[in-house]
């Protein structure tokens, strides 16, 4: 009489990753892991997501989606804080610089004499912008070193525009003047503390910038949007409308993602005012730098994903 033997079975907490593992793939993803298994580990094996391995690994630009949507989010959020008090773009640099040629061409207008020579607010606002924006974005220098797509170096980076936005949040606060200017030649915002708000802001921006690029999708810096709409302009599957097509798809999310951050910033402002705006918008940072955490990694060629 032959006694059939059982064979042996892995045991522990690894034998459902095992298992998975071992499974077949399906035929439509036989070029792509499974994003269901990856973050299903990731999120039932906490000693996994905060490894050495997994934190200096590169997340997946295909599966970064909802983070750089969120970083699309809050360039109209902040947005919407600065423009609403002083007229003034603390991400879109463009109008900013044309501003400060305009102030440099006042000074050759006019017969000698009778020149305006005097610095603006609203030009030493733009001023303040532009500066502490490249400051910002210089910051990003360091995730060259860590790795751009390392999820040490975006938590960390965006742990930084949170402490940025939350400096600004207090200026804001003690500097005990309004959030709201009804005209621009009248703007709510003139004391020196507000200065220092602006410039957080705008750091917190250009860092979010340099960031955003360097992953390298369709959301681009996620926060110049004049670039990304004419790449859809000129897309030619604009209107193909019965399939997919990330390149114009990811361009829609991102442009939606900046209005709605717009629209809800100014409802958030004229509820409780722009130092509580700027308040929620940190909390909304934290959120977004441990959202990167769980970022799944790029498929190795085998099919097996790089994360811890």
């Amino acid at each position: 009489m032959t006694t059939q033997q059982t064979p042996n079975l892995p045991t522990g907490p690894e034998y459902a990753e095992q298992k998975a593992e071992a499974l077949p793939q399906p035929v439509s993803s036989k070029d792509s892991h499974s994003t269901i298994v990856d973050i299903a580990r990731l999120w039932t094996s906490p000693r996994t997501v905060f490894s050495t391995r997994h934190l200096m690994s590169d997340v997946d630009p295909l599966q970064s989606t909802f983070p750089l949507a969120a970083y699309c989010f809050m360039t109209g959020f902040i947005d919407s804080v600065s423009f609403t008090a002083i007229f003034v773009w603390c991400g879109f640099q463009t109008g900013n610089s044309v501003q400060l040629a305009l102030a440099l061409a006042r000074l050759f207008s006019g017969p000698p004499g009778q020149r305006d020579t005097s610095f603006h607010l609203a030009d030493q606002q733009a001023l303040t912008s532009v500066l502490t924006f490249i400051g910002g974005a210089s910051i990003g220098r360091i995730g060259d070193r860590m790795g751009p797509k390392t999820r040490a170096w975006l938590f960390l980076g965006t742990m930084i525009q949170a402490l940025f936005t939350m400096a600004a949040a207090i200026a804001a606060w003690k500097s005990g003047q309004g959030s709201i200017a009804e005209v621009r030649g009248d703007p709510a915002w003139t004391n020196a503390l507000t200065f220092v708000a602006v410039g957080f802001m705008s750091a917190s921006l250009g860092l979010q910038g340099i960031m955003g690029k360097r992953v390298n999708t369709q959301f681009a810096t996620t926060i110049v949007l004049t670039t990304v709409w004419c790449e859809l302009m000129a897309d030619p599957k604009l209107l193909n409308f019965r399939q997919r097509v990330i390149s114009r798809d990811h361009k829609f999310i991102a442009i939606f993602a900046l209005f709605l951050g717009g629209f809800v910033g100014r409802a958030i402002i004229d509820a409780v005012g722009a130092a509580s705006t700027l308040g929620v918008g940190t909390g909304m940072r934290v959120l977004i730098a441990i959202w990167w955490l769980f970022v799944p990694g790029k498929p190795e060629r085998t099919g097996k994903p790089v994360s811890g």
